[in-house]
């Protein structure tokens, strides 16, 4: 009898480079603006959907940006688990998701915010507070934690 099996290795790394003292702190959304104006490529932001998530340890401290996907004119695919294995991996406290819409409009869709609310569960499972999701333009960004959608 051959008690072996073939079984695929699985290795997740997180590799901090960022020393404690040079984090970058968010306080508000403006502060999550600011910063996600350096991650998102200007170049892209009118051509195709992109969603990010921002990383924060408990002193709302940046600890990382995972891009989750890139999506066409219209929309693009979210999974949740993806966002969860990031944060996870990164031993974040709390989240921020992030997307752009290339047509301009400032608004939440209907499927952004089940997407917002379907994260928003899975936070609350696992213990990872969800800060804020940002709809970002070229002419300015809407925050769900500031008009009291999370």
């Amino acid at each position: 009898m051959n008690n072996s099996f073939n079984a695929c290795e699985v290795k997740l790394t997180y590799s901090n480079k960022v020393k404690a003292a040079d984090r970058v702190k968010i306080r508000m959304s403006k502060d999550t603006y600011d910063f996600l104006q350096k991650v998102y490529d200007p170049n892209t932001m009118d051509h195709h959907e992109s969603f990010k998530v921002l990383l924060l340890n408990r002193a709302g401290e940046v600890l990382g940006v995972h891009s989750i996907s890139e999506g066409g004119i219209t929309g693009t695919i979210v999974d949740i688990r993806l966002i969860m294995q990031s944060a996870i991996l990164a031993n974040a406290s709390a989240i921020i998701l992030s997307h752009n819409h290339p047509s301009g409009n400032l608004c939440s869709s209907i499927e952004d915010n089940d997407m917002t609310l379907r994260i928003k569960k899975a936070c609350e499972v696992m213990g990872i507070s969800l800060l804020d999701h940002l709809i970002l333009t070229t002419a300015g960004y809407y925050s769900y934690a500031d008009e009291g959608m999370i």
